[in-house]
């Protein structure tokens, strides 16, 4: 489950990656389309400054708002190796 850090209340227009960056704000950048070029200059949308924790994934939710989740690590154990001749 993810928790919402700051309402921001983001409206998401098409054509934009929207995710938050290195400073903790709420940034955009154009897509990048194949055969196309694109300046790849950031925005930043909302000056959220939010401090990052190890182990947790930041990003931008359905409603606009800077969340967080904690991430999944390890998955399953690799087991004995099977079979051989």
């Amino acid at each position: 489950m993810a928790e919402v850090l700051v309402k921001c209340g983001i409206k998401r227009e098409p054509g934009y990656l929207y995710f938050v960056d290195k400073k903790g704000n709420a940034a955009r950048v154009p897509m990048a389309r194949a055969g196309q070029k694109s300046s790849k200059k950031q925005e930043a949308l909302v000056k959220a400054g939010v401090k990052r924790e190890t182990g947790y994934l930041y990003f931008i939710d359905k409603k606009g708002n800077i969340a967080r989740a904690k991430m999944a690590r390890g998955g399953k154990k690799s087991g004995a190796k099977k079979g051989g001749k």
